[in-house]
């Protein structure tokens, strides 16, 4: 089955508080982003990669295509006015059947192990979203005050959000709404049900200084 990686990385780093968007800061002598794309490439040969970024930094992106990676494999389009919007831009320019990974930009310590079972449940059951346990309370904010939710019945949700095309290309056909925060909750709402893969702890997403922190010394382990 055909591969394509969406990566989306058209945020503008507001949390960072930096001028450069998280996806581009340097992370041991590299890119974020470029660990993202190579976990990809990793993983499979034969992939395609379609990069979703902020238009006024396009040419950034194709800098670090073109000093690391072999650009046959890449389209590049602008980022829109949302995290749907933006995903939705990405699926335009696929045409044929495929299994499509949605990853964000800035989870850079993906592996290809996770991957590879996203794809192996996507192709067995249309779906694949990684989750992994939260191990702290959860409280529910509720019109008289908030409660205690259990959390052995609550999942964080990771990316890449895999789906065949099938599947995600209708989906994402439909009206936005201001709920949809990911993929599965789109997919959801077209009336399909979600399958949950065993993501990984150290699947962080890099969204403020503390996260590159912790990112720099992840990359030392």
């Amino acid at each position: 089955m055909k591969k394509i990686a969406l990566i989306v990385a058209a945020g503008n780093g507001s949390r960072m508080n930096s001028d450069i968007p998280k996806q581009f800061l340097i992370l041991k002598n590299k890119p974020v982003l470029y660990y993202s794309i190579k976990a990809f490439l990793d993983a499979y040969e034969d992939i395609e990669i379609i990069l979703v970024l902020p238009e006024e930094h396009i040419a950034k992106g194709q800098e670090i295509i073109d000093g690391y990676f072999d650009s046959s494999k890449f389209k590049i389009t602008a980022g829109g006015r949302t995290r749907f919007h933006s995903v939705q831009k990405g699926l335009s320019l696929i045409n044929n059947e495929a299994i499509i990974f949605v990853h964000d930009g800035v989870r850079c310590f993906v592996t290809k192990d996770l991957i590879k079972k996203c794809y192996n449940s996507a192709l067995e059951f249309g779906t694949a979203v990684p989750v992994i346990d939260s191990a702290d309370s959860v409280r529910m904010i509720t019109k008289n005050g908030n409660k205690i939710v259990d959390r052995d019945k609550v999942k964080l949700v990771q990316t890449p959000q895999t789906f065949h095309s099938e599947i995600l290309l209708p989906a994402f056909a439909i009206d936005y709404k201001d709920f949809f925060t990911d993929e599965a909750s789109v997919v959801e709402a077209f009336g399909l049900k979600i399958n949950l893969v065993e993501g990984e702890k150290n699947n962080i997403k890099i969204t403020t200084p503390r996260d590159l922190e912790l990112a720099k010394i992840l990359l030392l382990e």
